[in-house]
C-alpha cells in the first residue's frame, strides 16, 4: 500500500464526510476491523472488498458526478477500503480518480491498481507513465497487463520496474473465459504477484483450474465482475433474502454475493463497482465476519441457482 504519514484530522474528515451515508441503516457501522487476506508473495494484508471503476468513474469533468464519486470514495475509505482498480481503457476514470484522491489527501489505506492496455510493447512505458501521472502517485502498488494484451512485452517492462523499485506488484487480467488456458500457462511459467479474473456465484469456471493453481503458485486473486455487471443483483433482488443470510452477517443480496466470492480460500479481493454511495455502504458491509464455510458456500450456490 502507499505509505503516507498518519493524519488523524484527515481521517476524521473522511469519517465526517461519510457519516451521513453510514447512518442510513443500509449497512450498520461495523465495530470490528474489515477482513483482510495476505498477498501471498509478501504477506501484506489487503482488505477483501476493493473497488472497481469501469463505467462508474468515467464521468469527465461533470461537477455533480465528481461530487458523488468523492462521496463514494469517502465511504469506501471510512469503511476500511484499500484496493481501487482502474485502467486506461476506462475513459476518464484514472483522471477522475487522481483528481478526487488529491481532494481526499490520498487516504493511507489506498492500494492503487491499474493496467497497461496497448497492443504495442514499445508504447507500454509511455502509457504506464501517463497512468501514474493521472493518479498523481510517486509509485503504483500494482500494474496489470489488461486482458493479456501484448503480455510478454509488457511483463518485461513491469518486471524491470519492479526490480528498480518503481513498482510494488505486477499481474495479469482477463474477463474472458476463453483466455483461461493462456492465463493458466502464464501462471505456471511466469513470476507474477496477482491475477485478475471473473469469478462470482453464477460464473465459477475459475474454480476448476485457476483458483487451485493460484493457491499452489502463491498468486493473489482479484475477482472482477462480482455482480455480473449488475445482472446477478437484479436477479436476486426479485426474491426475499434467505434465512441463512443472517447466519453469515448479510443484510442484503450484494453482501451475500460478495461474501460468497471472498470466502473462497484462493480469492484475495473482490472489486465491485458502483455509482451510488448507499451501494458502496452495502458492499463494504461484506468485509466483516462471519464468512461462510465450505458447506454454507455449497448451499448458497445451490439456492442461488434455483432463483
Amino acid at each position: 500500500m502507499q505509505r503516507f504519514a498518519p493524519d488523524r484530522r484527515r481521517f476524521m474528515r473522511l469519517l465526517a464526510g461519510a457519516g451521513g451515508a453510514l447512518a442510513t441503516g443500509l449497512t450498520p457501522a461495523a465495530t470490528s476491523a474489515p477482513l483482510s487476506k495476505p498477498i501471498p508473495s509478501t504477506g501484506e494484508p489487503l482488505p477483501v472488498i476493493g473497488m472497481g471503476t469501469w463505467i462508474t468513474f468515467n464521468v469527465g469533468d461533470d461537477p455533480r458526478a465528481l461530487d458523488v464519486r468523492a462521496g463514494i470514495l469517502r465511504a469506501f475509505f471510512a469503511a476500511g477500503g484499500g484496493m481501487i482498480d482502474s485502467s486506461p481503457m476506462y475513459g476518464s476514470a484514472e483522471a477522475v480518480l487522481g483528481k478526487l484522491l488529491r481532494r481526499l489527501d490520498y487516504p493511507p489505506t489506498l492500494f492503487s491498481a491499474t493496467k497497461v492496455w496497448t497492443r504495442s510493447g514499445d508504447d507500454g512505458p509511455a502509457e504506464i507513465a501517463a497512468s501514474q501521472a493521472l493518479w498523481g502517485l510517486p509509485r503504483m502498488d500494482l500494474f496489470q497487463v489488461h486482458n493479456l494484451l501484448a503480455w510478454r512485452a509488457h511483463l518485461e517492462t513491469l518486471q524491470q520496474m519492479k526490480a528498480d523499485g518503481a513498482l510494488r506488484y505486477l499481474g495479469m487480467t482477463t474477463s474472458h473465459g476463453r483466455r483461461h488456458d493462456e492465463l493458466e500457462r502464464i501462471m505456471r511459467e511466469q513470476p507474477i504477484d496477482f491475477v485478475q479474473l471473473t469469478y462470482n456465484i453464477a460464473n465459477r469456471d475459475a474454480e476448476r483450474r485457476l483458483l487451485p493453481l493460484a493457491r499452489e503458485r502463491g498468486i493473489a486473486v482479484i475477482a472482477n465482475r462480482p455482480f455480473g455487471g449488475g445482472a446477478l443483483v437484479d436477479r436476486a433482488q426479485r426474491h426475499p433474502l434467505p434465512g441463512w443470510a443472517a447466519e453469515i452477517g448479510c443484510g442484503n443480496w450484494p453482501q451475500v454475493l460478495l461474501k460468497y466470492i471472498v470466502s473462497h480460500p484462493a480469492v484475495t479481493c473482490a472489486i465491485p463497482a458502483t455509482s451510488r454511495v448507499e451501494h458502496m455502504q452495502e458492499n463494504m458491509g461484506a468485509a466483516h465476519e462471519p464468512l461462510p464455510d465450505a458447506a454454507m458456500r455449497e448451499r448458497m450456490a445451490a439456492d442461488f441457482a434455483r432463483l
